[in-house]
C-alpha cells in the first residue's frame, strides 16, 4: 500500500505531506512520490512497533518503537486513516504470526533433540554396563575349563538389542539435527548401513578407531557379539563428530 499521509516534523514546519509506502512489513516515507527512486527519508518495521490512534482526532495515528522511533501521522480524513490502520495492522499480524510459528517450530525441535539426547545417554550407560558384564564373563571363563555359553549368549543378545536401539535413536537425533542445524554438518553416509554383519570369527569384543593418512577422514568401528556372529558398527567422521557433540 502507498499514498499520502501528513507527518509531524517539528514545531516550526508542523504537519508536512509525505509519500508513504508499506512493503514487506516495512513502512517507509519520502518527500514525494517522485523522490521514491532517491531512497527513503526514514522507515519503521511493523513487526516491532506499536500502533496507536489519537483519542480525540479521528485522522491521527502513531507508530512507536519505545526508546527508538516515534512517527506521528495524520490522514486526510477518517476513512483514509481507517484504510491505513487496516493495512498496517494486517502487516504486523502477518509478520507476528510467521515469527511465532518459526519460534514454535524451533522450540519443538529443541525439545525433541533434548529428549533424544537423554535417551542416548541412557543407552550409552546401559551399553557400558553390558560390555562390562561380558568382559567379566570372558575373564571368568579364562579361569575355568567350561565356559558359560548360556550366560554369554544371553549377555550378547542384550548387548545386541541395546546397540540396535542406540543406533536407531542416534539416527533419529541426526534427522532432528539436520532440521535444526546445517544439513551438511550431520549427514548420514549411504548406502552403507550403520550396522552390518561380518563373517564369524572367534568370540571377541573390539573397539577401535581409524584415520586416513591425510587426517581428513576419521571414523570408528565397534564390534560386538550376537548369537554366535560378529556384528560391526561402522561410523564415519561426521557421525563421530555428532557422537562427541552430544557426549
Amino acid at each position: 500500500m502507498e499514498g499520502v499521509l501528513y507527518k509531524w516534523t517539528n514545531y516550526l514546519t508542523g504537519w508536512q505531506p509525505r509519500w508513504f509506502v508499506l512493503d514487506n512489513g516495512i513502512l517507509s516515507y519520502y518527500d514525494s512520490q517522485d523522490d521514491v527512486c532517491k531512497g527513503s527519508k526514514g522507515s519503521i518495521k511493523m513487526a516491532v512497533c506499536e500502533i496507536k490512534v489519537h483519542s480525540a482526532d479521528n485522522t491521527r495515528m502513531e507508530l512507536i518503537i519505545p526508546g527508538e522511533q516515534h512517527f506521528y501521522m495524520k490522514a486526510v480524513n477518517a476513512a483514509e486513516r481507517q484504510r491505513w490502520l487496516v493495512a498496517l495492522g494486517s502487516s504486523k499480524a502477518c509478520l507476528t504470526d510467521t515469527r511465532t510459528k518459526k519460534e514454535k517450530e524451533i522450540s519443538e525441535t529443541s525439545e525433541s533433540l533434548k529428549t533424544k539426547m537423554s535417551e542416548l545417554r541412557l543407552y550409552c550407560d546401559l551399553l557400558m554396563q553390558q560390555v562390562h558384564t561380558i568382559q567379566e564373563f570372558v575373564h571368568h571363563d579364562e579361569n575355568h575349563s567350561s565356559p558359560s555359553i548360556e550366560n554369554m549368549n544371553e549377555a550378547s543378545s542384550l548387548l545386541s538389542a541395546t546397540c540396535n536401539t542406540f543406533i536407531t535413536t542416534l539416527e533419529e537425533c541426526v534427522k532432528i539435527a539436520n532440521a535444526k542445524f546445517k544439513p551438511e554438518m550431520f549427514q548420514l553416509s549411504h548406502p552403507d548401513p550403520l550396522v552390518s554383519p561380518v563373517s564369524p570369527s572367534p568370540v571377541q569384543m573390539v573397539g577401535t578407531s581409524y584415520c586416513s593418512s591425510s587426517n581428513i577422514a576419521c571414523g570408528f568401528v565397534f564390534v560386538f557379539i550376537s548369537k554366535g556372529r560378529i556384528w560391526q558398527w561402522k561410523g564415519n567422521s561426521q557421525q563421530v563428530e555428532f557422537f562427541f557433540f552430544f557426549f
